[in-house]
């Protein structure tokens, strides 16, 4: 007989909360894997670098394909974990059952420590001057790598387990192993297109130019192009090829995720249409960068415009490859919405996205117009505020309320924020922006108080609301409003938090978790006010820590 079958109340499984069955199941062990490897692998990046190797043979191959190699590693466990949830997932619920009661397994823990202790050692051996003999040197360090990575996992998840979930997987192997050989071959193939790309931008540049510029001062060789008042160089990371990276991606997702919307193989000419939109406007921000800086706005330009413009133009494509494709009854399948004409009047996702989404068109528009000082930081509450009062009615049936261990929720993701920070080092005690300091009193607070307005309100309502309220639960069903705000599902709540991680940036580890602790204060109570308060809490700590230590960096 099951142990656990002699104490039902102790069976999570037998209780019918799904909470329990999480928090000591399978999910929150492939989070700490998650995180303990997120964690090291960035403190790893951040320590070696393979530029500093030098030397022939063995040691130059490690300069030149140890990037790679670890690129399809990373590739191969996501794709895995992707592809093979899905193949996997009858197995979920028994293996939650099995490891309700196993605790970690410190002895695969402390050898996890010593693993990644030899291969610190060995990686300053290997990364000094003068190392020892190579072939050796190499072969302990990928042995010590293997051995953190085994027993990292083994610590939380059983070996057994283990196999049985690598042998449950199926074709999900094909996927992966297919994935990790390619990804590194389309980053080298790439890099052998940025001199055609970086010349084909310079001269539609030059051409846009023309109308518009009486003298166009044109250096082919260093790819310098601009005006007696103002130049830039085209350096190859402005060639391109990263937006037309960002939009071929996001079409395949597109096409992926709506794929019973379209017919095919009409639909695929979205790719080539937005890759080369995306190509064209690239060429229209440098030719409008340049002009800006022309007319006497370098700091502007050089500030603001340089950087936002390319999100601009990537967020219009995708906009515009979302909406007008599905209305074209060419590229429509029947069963589309749109081709059945059965749009709704109101569009259940609008209330949680809208204002998230208002926020994101408002920060690229002032960043742009700004220099290196975004003084036209209000405009994001107002329009954040704007929206949310503007579905105000439609907001009648989300739960609001919030229990005591929201703002214990919010502290613990300050302390967690702060403390990876310091680790990463990217704190700097820059102090008050010089442009900000320069105000009058009046305008200072004025513009401080609409600051930390936006980040304690209408950034914690508006993110949660397309996070966790929507995207949460979209990503289980497309008719998202029917699933329960207490539902789990561990790639769901993954997906999620690391697309609210990515959000932020460098910081997107923190961001990542913060948004699994958002999504466990939510889920928790089923209340959407309980991740609210926690993200509220947590920025009017990190308010409270910049106006204080002078750690401008955070905002």
């Amino acid at each position: 007989m099951n142990v656990l079958d002699a104490y039902p109340s102790a069976n999570p499984l037998k209780t019918g909360d799904p909470r329990r069955v999480f928090f000591r199941g399978l999910a929150p062990r492939f989070f700490g894997l998650a995180g303990l490897f997120a964690v090291e692998l960035s403190a790893i990046s951040a320590w070696l670098d393979t530029d500093n190797l030098s030397g022939t043979g063995a040691i130059r191959a490690v300069a030149d394909f140890g990037t790679y190699i670890l690129q399809s590693l990373v590739v191969l466990a996501t794709v895995l974990l992707i592809f093979g949830y899905s193949q996997a997932k009858p197995r979920i619920l028994p293996i939650n059952k099995r490891l309700v009661d196993v605790p970690p397994a410190w002895r695969f823990l402390a050898a996890h420590c010593a693993a990644m202790s030899t291969f610190a050692f060995l990686s300053s051996l290997l990364f000094g001057r003068t190392p020892p003999p190579v072939a050796p040197l190499i072969l302990a360090w990928v042995a010590a790598g293997l051995c953190g990575v085994a027993t990292g996992v083994f610590s939380l998840i059983p070996p057994k387990i283990v196999g049985e979930l690598l042998g449950s997987v199926g074709s999900a192997w094909n996927y992966a192993i297919g994935a990790s050989i390619i990804t590194p071959l389309l980053v080298l193939g790439s890099q052998r297109l940025w001199k055609p790309a970086t010349a084909f931008t310079f001269e539609l540049v030059r051409l846009l130019l023309i109308p518009f510029v009486h003298s166009v001062i044109s250096i082919p060789a260093t790819k310098t192009i601009g005006t007696a008042r103002f130049t830039v160089q085209i350096w190859p990371s402005c060639s391109g090829l990263e937006g037309v990276g960002l939009v071929l991606a996001f079409g395949l997702l597109w096409l992926w995720f709506f794929r019973i919307d379209y017919k095919f193989p009409q639909a695929l000419f979205i790719i080539p249409v937005g890759v080369g939109l995306i190509f064209l406007l690239n060429a229209v921000r440098i030719a409008l960068l340049i002009l800006i800086g022309n007319a006497g706005a370098s700091a502007v330009a050089v500030g603001g415009f340089h950087s936002q413009a390319g999100w601009i133009a990537f967020n219009g494509v995708a906009l515009a490859l979302a909406s007008v494709t599905r209305r074209m009854p060419w590229l429509c399948s029947a069963r589309s919405p749109a081709a059945a004409d059965e749009l709704p009047d109101e569009n259940p996702a609008a209330p949680f996205l809208v204002p998230f989404l208002a926020i994101l068109a408002a920060a690229m528009v002032t960043r742009a117009a700004s220099g290196t000082f975004e003084w036209m930081y209000p405009v994001r509450f107002i329009a954040a505020a704007g929206t949310l009062l503007f579905f105000r009615h439609r907001y009648v049936g989300v739960n609001w309320k919030f229990s005591w261990a929201a703002p214990l929720v919010g502290v613990l993701v300050f302390i967690l924020w702060i403390g990876l920070d310091r680790i990463a080092g990217t704190q700097a005690e820059s102090g008050m922006p010089g442009e900000l300091a320069a105000w009058p009193a009046a305008a200072r607070i004025g513009w401080l108080s609409f600051r930390i307005l936006a980040a304690v309100i209408t950034v914690p309502i508006a993110e949660e609301l397309a996070f966790r309220g929507f995207l949460l639960r979209r990503l289980i069903s497309a008719d998202f409003e029917s699933i329960s705000l207490q539902r789990w599902s561990f790639l769901t709540v993954a997906g999620s938090s690391v697309a609210f991680g990515l959000l932020h940036g460098d910081r997107w580890i923190a961001g990542t978790i913060a948004g699994l602790f958002y999504a466990a204060a939510q889920k928790w109570r089923g209340s959407i006010g309980d991740a609210i308060v926690a993200h509220g809490v947590t920025i009017a700590l990190l308010a409270v820590w910049v106006l204080w230590s002078g750690h401008w960096s955070l905002w």
